[in-house]
């Protein structure tokens, strides 16, 4: 959309959290909360989760923020709330721009982890404009709090998924 701004129908916040028992390899899940204020000034929520037979915590860190993204249903502003420097750090210090240029490697030459999710990732947030956010996690903040629960309780429960790039 070189030349036109987008249309942004809404703000949105998207607070999110991963987890991963025995990570890594172990049984792991996200939590998503995605929040909004419609026109007469009402809150709405939304909570996504899911869990998986083995997987890393980075990979449900990943997998919260495309769940809430890939929920949205029209262009928005997003704000990404997240107790992850791995995926915050990854924008805000523009390490994926980097992985990109390098054809997905890193600056040692070696391999970027998870490939397989950030192109997800990215794909999820292009209607979007989106803003990442980085908060200490179990530290008192309500909404992370809630995704942690979410993404434990994920982790903890039946009929899990299977990560298929789990390992990559």
């Amino acid at each position: 959309m070189r030349g036109v701004e987008k249309v942004m129908s809404m703000n949105v916040t998207i607070y999110t959290d991963g987890s991963a028992r025995g990570n890594p390899d172990g049984p792991g899940g996200y939590g998503a909360v995605v929040q909004y204020t419609d026109g007469r000034g009402r809150l709405h929520e939304r909570e996504y989760s899911a869990g998986y037979k083995r997987t890393t915590n980075n990979r449900m860190e990943l997998m919260a923020a495309i769940a809430g993204l890939e929920a949205l249903i029209k262009p928005c502003r997003v704000e990404l709330v997240s107790d992850s420097k791995y995926l915050v750090d990854a924008f805000e210090k523009d390490w994926i721009g980097g992985w990109q240029r390098k054809n997905w490697k890193k600056a040692d030459g070696g391999a970027v982890k998870n490939v397989d999710l950030w192109k997800r990732l990215l794909e999820a947030m292009k209607p979007h404009q989106v803003r990442f956010v980085w908060v200490k996690g179990h530290d008192g903040h309500p909404e992370n709090e809630r995704c942690d629960k979410l993404a434990t309780s994920a982790a903890d429960g039946g009929d899990l998924l299977e990560d298929t790039g789990a390992g990559t």
